[in-house]
Parts: structure tokens; sequence; C-alpha cells
């Protein structure tokens, strides 16, 4: 387990960020546990508050979509739990080691499909004996078999994000960060992959933390949704999805309930404009 605590510091003439002492510890059967975190970026007069006394905690195996406006600290959240950022105050615990997959699927230009999942084995030290056959079942996990001697400019965009999705899950970590992994894609693909994902999540038992701005996709996804205030970012309400699964984007279920989630954003969209 992986567990920062910080002291409320600022730096001279900057006020902390709140007065409130930071819990000591996340929750004991939490995956993921944020207690009072804030994330101040700048100092004094240029300091910008992207997080505001956080508090979530996500618990092993669940599926967490995060949501709101531009600007809100969704992947301020992700990097905190990666480690590639640290909080300002508060505490950040995380059982179990994380893999970061972001909206680009960022492969190595040079390598076949089959080369960039071997690659993140490779990295990992997994003896060469192993390596063939896992990435075999990587590879057949994402429906990519076939093509483990394309280049990734010879995949559609749909494809290359299967190719990124295998080498996340080549790494083995318990929490799968996944950062708008399909923001960039059309409709349609964008509607497989959701349910190539489920059906991964459903076999690996993962915790996935998933940061989107489409309402629709949080709830088709989602075992909750949390819904952030525009900057600072807070915890503005949390929305348990108790639509039976397999889900489909455009039933009636999905739709009113992301209905009633899009009124929500919209108020905290509106309220921070007039303010």
């Amino acid at each position: 387990m992986r567990s920062h605590t910080l002291a409320s510091v600022s730096a001279v003439g900057e006020e902390p960020v709140s007065n409130l002492p930071p819990f000591e510890t996340g929750s004991a059967a939490s995956a993921i546990a944020f207690d009072e975190v804030s994330k101040v970026y700048g100092h004094a007069g240029n300091a910008v508050h992207a997080l505001d006394r956080i508090t979530l905690h996500v618990q092993p195996g669940e599926f967490v979509c995060l949501l709101g406006a531009s600007g809100c600290g969704k992947s301020t959240l992700l990097n905190l739990v990666a480690d590639l950022d640290r909080a300002t105050t508060g505490t950040v615990t995380v059982d179990g080691t994380t893999t970061l997959m972001f909206q680009e699927a960022a492969l190595f230009p040079w390598l076949t499909v089959r080369g960039n999942v071997d690659l993140a084995l490779r990295l990992r030290k997994v003896p060469k004996a192993d390596r063939t056959a896992r990435v075999d079942e990587l590879l057949d996990l994402v429906n990519l078999r076939e093509f483990d001697k394309k280049r990734p400019h010879e995949l559609s965009g749909g494809m290359r994000q299967r190719v990124a999705l295998a080498r996340a899950l080549s790494q083995d970590s318990d929490v799968l960060l996944m950062d708008e992994p399909f923001g960039a894609l059309d409709a349609m693909t964008r509607d497989i992959l959701h349910d190539e994902l489920e059906d991964l999540w459903a076999r690996t038992e993962k915790t996935v933390l998933f940061v989107t701005h489409n309402v629709r996709e949080a709830v088709r996804l989602g075992d909750r949704v949390v819904l952030l205030t525009s900057r600072p970012g807070r915890v503005a309400e949390e929305f348990a999805i108790g639509i039976p699964r397999p889900r489909r984007i455009d039933s009636p279920e999905v739709a009113n309930q992301a209905a009633a989630i899009t009124a929500r954003l919209r108020e905290e969209v509106r309220r921070h404009g007039d303010s």
C-alpha cells in the first residue's frame, strides 16, 4: 500500500489551502482513497487551485467514472494516484500497483502490435520464455491476434487503443487509470470498445478510475459516477448506477440517468460562470 500524507504547507506570503488537518491514512478497505486532498499549482498571486479538500474512496474491483467540466481536476486526480504528482495537502492512498492509459495510444511506431505489448513485458523483466504466450493471451483478449505483425500506422484509431489497452493490462496492475481513452473515437468504435472494456473489467476484476466528459459514457460504464465542481475541483455529488449490466449507451435507462446527471452538471457549469 502506498500512502502520501502532506501537511498544509505554503510558499512565503501564500495562505494555506485549508486549515483542516489531513487524515493520517485512507480506508484500509479502499483500493484508492483521497482524504482531504488539495492541489495548488504555482505560488502566491499566480496560484491555481486545482483541487480543494477532495475526499473520495474507491473500493477494490469498482468501476468509478469521474465527470466534470474542463479544468475541474479530473486528470490531476489520476496523476496523484499514478504517483506522477503530489498533493499539496491531504492523503492519497493506493492499495496496489497502478497503470495509466491516456487518450492517445502513444504506441512506438517502429514496433509491431506484438512488439509494443512485448516491450511492456520486457520492461517488467518477464522471462522471454513466458512472454510469447502472455502476448498471445493479451492480444486475444482485445481481439487483435491476427493483427500482431501490423505497425500502428496500419491500424484504425480504435485498434490502436486496443493495443494500448493490451499494453496497460500487461502491467498486471491492480488499478487501471483511464484518462478519456475513447474521447477521440467515433461513436460506433467507442460503443464497441465500451463492450470490450466492460468484458475485460469483469474478467480481470481490476479497479478502474475512468475520466470522461461524456455523461452517457460514464453511466454506460460506471458502478458510480462522481461529479466534480468547476475549479477548484470538489466532489459535487455521487451517483450510484444501479442499471443492470450489460448496458447499452442508447437504452432508455442510461439516457434517463444521464439526463439527470447532465442537469446537475449544467448547474455546476452555470454556477462557475456566474461566479
